[in-house]
Parts: structure tokens; C-alpha cells; sequence
């Protein structure tokens, strides 16, 4: 299944002029952008409540994997993350590092250079030396992500959006911050369907910005189709 958002890849946006451009290109009818808002929040509140039935169960099915690996940190991962309009919130995952793995990323990177520039590109790392063994799994499969769906419950994100950006990302996302920030966050989204492993974090930014500009229910359930397909198949995950 192909999305058609246009030419992802040659979208830039260097000043103000060119996003008025863009604005007036891709204007919508505001009642049926008010109206696919309503549909949008009912698909979020059937799909979040259905996932949280699941949540219970996965939950200690995971609690019981990290005992065996003898892992006793937290089930769960708290973070902030960037929401709609810039306000900040509480984003829950499943915990697929070790503890405190912010601060082993500091001390890895600067102990090994090459591994910096590549986090430097992609804001991940291909071989992550913080991934516990569970975690491996829950992240290949797209797991981690289950616990998301609070946060789609709460309003905070939606099914489908832009990635949630850390706060510590909002200086490298430049001119595109402003729009991107206009969309509530999704768990899964253009750059997670696009094969998220072999996109740059500039390519990211692209992505999540032209999702703005042509955000509409069809794309939405393209996206969701797509998520599916990726996750049976165990490719770019969400």
C-alpha cells in the first residue's frame, strides 16, 4: 500500500515565505477538518480502550520475562515528550533499557566516537549497548509501545501523528517545530512506516511536517493499514 504525501523527500522549509506557500497549497474545508477531528478522537478512544484490555495481561507477562533475566528495574518508562502546541507531557513505554540508560548513552557516546556521529544523524543507534534482552524482543515486535495508548486515552496522543519529540530535540527541529507541533503526537506515523531504521533525523522532521500539511481520516487509516502490515512482518516496527 503506497501513501501518496507528495514528494517527502524534497520538502524544505528555510523561511517564512515558503511555509505560506505550503499552508495555502494544502488549505482544507474547516468543517470537514472539524468533523474528521471528531472521527479521529472516536477511532482514538475505541482503539485506546480496546489496547488497555490487552495492556493488563502483557504487563505481567513482561514483569514475569524481566525476573527470569533477572532485570528488577520499573515495568514501565516514563519520559517527557512534546505534545500539541509545545506543552509537554508524560509519555508511557514499556521499559526495553536498562535503568538509567540516558546516562549510559552519555558515556558510551564519548567513549566511542563513530557511535556518536551515527546518533548525531539518526537520534538512535543500530547496535544500542542499553537494550536489555526482553527489550530486544518488545521493541522488534513493537510492543514497547503498548502503553502509549494511556496516553491516546488521556488526549495527549493520537493512534496516528507525528513522532513525540524530546524536549532536548526542539533547537535541531528548527522552522519545523512550529508546525509540527500543531498535530498531537501518534504512536505510529509516516517516519515508523516509512522504515524507521534507515531514515536520518532531518528525513524525520520532513516526514512529520508533510503529515501536517496533508493530515486528513483517509491518510490516517492508509497509515494504520500500513502500521499493521509492518508489524506482522516485523519491518520498520512502530
Amino acid at each position: 500500500m503506497d501513501l501518496d504525501f507528495g514528494n517527502i523527500g524534497a520538502l524544505q522549509i528555510n523561511n517564512k515565505e515558503e511555509l505560506i506557500v505550503k499552508e495555502n497549497k494544502y488549505s482544507r474545508n474547516k468543517i470537514i477538518e472539524k468533523i474528521e477531528e471528531k472521527i479521529k478522537r472516536m477511532i482514538d478512544i475505541i482503539g485506546g480502550t480496546c489496547g488497555i484490555i490487552v495492556l493488563v495481561p502483557m504487563s505481567i507477562c513482561i514483569w514475569i520475562a524481566n525476573l527470569i533475566n533477572k532485570d528488577n528495574g520499573p515495568i514501565f518508562y516514563v519520559a517527557n515528550r512534546i505534545g500539541k502546541d509545545g506543552k509537554n507531557f508524560k509519555m508511557y513505554k514499556f521499559r526495553s533499557m536498562v535503568v538509567a540508560a540516558d546516562e549510559k548513552l552519555k558515556e558510551y557516546l564519548e567513549q566511542n566516537p563513530e557511535a556518536k556521529i551515527e546518533y548525531k544523524k539518526y537520534k538512535k543507534l543500530k547496535q544500542d549497548p542499553r537494550i536489555t534482552k526482553v527489550g530486544e524482543f518488545i521493541r522488534k515486535t513493537s510492543i514497547d509501545e503498548f502503553p502509549q495508548l494511556i496516553n491516546v486515552l488521556k488526549g495527549e496522543m493520537s493512534l496516528v501523528g507525528p513522532r513525540p519529540y524530546l524536549p532536548r530535540e526542539k533547537e535541531e527541529m528548527a522552522n519545523y517545530y512550529t508546525y509540527i507541533i500543531k498535530c498531537k503526537p501518534g504512536i505510529t506515523g509516516l517516519w515508523q512506516t516509512a522504515g524507521r531504521s534507515k531514515t536520518t533525523f532531518e528525513e524525520r522532521l520532513m516526514m512529520d511536517t508533510e503529515y501536517y500539511y496533508e493530515n486528513n481520516l483517509k491518510n490516517d487509516i492508509k497509515i494504520l493499514c500500513k502500521t499493521v502490515k509492518n508489524v506482522m512482518k516485523k519491518e520498520g516496527a512502530i
